[in-house]
């Protein structure tokens, strides 16, 4: 059973009693899932950013947008309009395709895995991890890899604080880690 349908026969049902809400349409869902990646470090050779593209394409079976940069710092030898990230923004079937892969697939092949943080809340119900290693995928061929990279993926909710997203993650199983107690 997908992670879509699971939702919305289970963890609906679920949420609403937990929570207390009884109108399904005010209990969180998910909105979208953001991937970003910068390529700052990329810039010296001119094959790795398109490959960092390709990466994440494979990961999240949808094109990346290149982010250039608004500004020149001298410091940074950036100039203005210079690709400075890759981001991806999955919506609805993707959304929950890309959501369900990373718990179930990406998330256990993390080695010495304890679960993350339940800190990494905004404050509105947002979350934020961050992947060191894009190697933890499947869908990328270790042996074309020209230099590994690491992904930042927010998850955006439709809840109203951090406590009611953070019941709607462990519902689908997200990962955290044991609360102090």
């Amino acid at each position: 059973m997908s992670f879509k349908t699971e939702y919305r026969q289970n963890i609906i049902p679920k949420l609403q009693k937990d929570l207390g809400i009884k109108n399904i349409h005010a209990l969180p869902k998910l909105e979208k899932i953001t991937v970003n990646v910068g390529i700052g470090t990329y810039m010296k050779g001119v094959k790795l950013p398109t490959s960092v593209v390709e990466g994440i394409a494979q990961i999240t079976g949808q094109k990346p947008v290149i982010k250039n940069s608004r500004k020149s710092i001298s410091n940074f030898k950036l100039r203005e309009g210079m690709p400075v990230g890759v981001s991806v923004t999955l919506r609805r079937d993707r959304m929950y395709d890309f959501f369900e892969r990373l718990v179930t697939i990406v998330f256990p092949r993390i080695r010495d895995f304890r679960g993350f943080s339940r800190r990494a809340f905004d404050g509105r119900g947002n979350y934020s991890l961050g992947i060191r290693d894009h190697l933890i995928f499947p869908e990328i061929p270790t042996d074309e890899v020209i230099k590994p990279f690491g992904v930042q993926v927010t998850i955006t909710t439709s809840g109203n604080d951090d406590a009611q997203s953070l019941q709607l993650l462990k519902e689908f199983g997200f990962p955290f880690q044991k609360a102090n107690g």
